[in-house]
């Protein structure tokens, strides 16, 4: 196994440059090795999906926008072989949409989408991350962008562990 990071984004409105919060979690060598979490300001202060993350205007108004935080998360990404994300078109979607608008580079590493890894691997279906993460016993604070990265990092780790007639080994 590889350097990876795993993210994942939580967003305020339907504007991919919106992300209120990301979670990032470094994988060196099949081992989580780094654990970040930001909370982020957008350029808008209108909530429309608090309902599902529980993040508001009044959580983020203090926080530093993207372009802000872009010195903290750069060096996580900093080497990695690959990102990972459960529906990596969104994430690398906002991911995009935020480096764009501060005038930041996109990062160069290709994205591994969980989704369609853990459909390839498991033949697991719906694959919404709840129902990976149940198969796989992840423990998931789902919309949580920390617990969410970290369930996404113990996918692609998995997926590369040995298994035994279709399920994984225990303690694998």
């Amino acid at each position: 196994m590889t350097t990876f990071v795993a993210l994942d984004f939580e967003t305020a409105d339907n504007g991919r440059d919106s992300a209120c919060s990301v979670g990032l979690i470094r994988v060196e060598n099949d081992q989580i090795v780094q654990r970040v979490h930001h909370l982020i300001r957008p350029p808008r202060s209108t909530f429309r999906f608090t309902s599902i993350h529980g993040i508001a205007w009044c959580h983020v108004a203090d926080q530093p926008s993207f372009g802000e935080l872009w010195n903290s998360i750069h060096p996580i990404l900093h080497g990695a072989e690959f990102l990972a994300a459960h529906n990596a078109p969104f994430d690398k979607g906002v991911l995009y949409a935020c480096c764009d608008a501060y005038g930041i580079s996109r990062p160069p590493q290709p994205f591994i989408c969980t989704v369609q890894l853990a459909r390839r691997t498991w033949d697991i279906r719906p694959t919404r991350l709840p129902n990976v993460c149940e198969y796989l016993r992840i423990q998931l604070d789902h919309h949580e962008a920390l617990s969410d990265a970290e369930a996404c990092a113990r996918i692609v780790i998995s997926a590369y562990q040995p298994q035994r007639d279709g399920h994984l080994i225990e303690g694998a």
